[in-house]
């Protein structure tokens, strides 16, 4: 997460209307806005791999894959992000042209500068949504994987993914291996 911007707090509506003429992108919570910080090229290649991944298992099916240029509104949290992947599989999401609402899945890809708001407030936020099964953290400098998965009784279960292991997603029904993760680094 970047640097608040110095603005009034403002609404949703005024944000997205905001947001539409400016050059960088900006995350919003709370009336508040945040400029995202450029990624480093192992970021977008660990996204890039997932994306593509995702994207391939998904053909055929109602679901489909966004990458980070997409906003994801969550009105429970007074929030949008623009989350590294996400996958939707409502009907409504799909024809959306700005955000999306109901995410099913949705992977943040940890940079030294956003790891403790990646686990921490913006966590918080995506558990708000009915519609998350799972939210899944890349750590590029451990090459792990950690997935958290909603159980039945509304709670988080995390699974742990390192070394040789193969990571799965249950909310899409899909099993990479690590070396898909993190093809192309050296």
């Amino acid at each position: 997460m970047g640097t608040p911007q110095p603005l009034l707090p403002f609404s949703f509506e005024d944000y997205l209307a905001w947001e539409e003429k400016q050059a960088e992108r900006h995350e919003f919570m709370g009336g508040e806005t945040f400029a995202m910080t450029g990624a480093r090229r192992v970021h977008n290649l660990v996204a890039g791999n997932l994306y593509a991944a995702i994207k391939h298992h998904l053909r055929g099916t109602a679901c489909r894959a966004f990458v980070s240029d997409m906003k994801l509104r969550l009105a429970e949290s007074d929030a949008v992000f623009y989350p590294d992947v996400m996958v939707s599989c409502d009907s409504g999401d799909l024809a959306a042209d700005c955000y999306l609402e109901h995410p099913r899945l949705i992977v943040e890809v940890l940079s030294e500068s956003t790891a403790a708001y990646d686990r921490g407030d913006k966590f918080a936020a995506y558990r708000k949504s009915e519609n998350l099964q799972e939210f899944v953290i890349v750590d590029i400098d451990a090459r792990r994987v950690e997935c958290y998965r909603r159980t039945a009784d509304n709670h988080w279960l995390l699974s742990d993914y390192a070394g040789d292991d193969d990571c799965r997603f249950d909310s899409l029904d899909l099993t990479l291996p690590l070396s898909v993760v993190f093809e192309d680094l050296e």
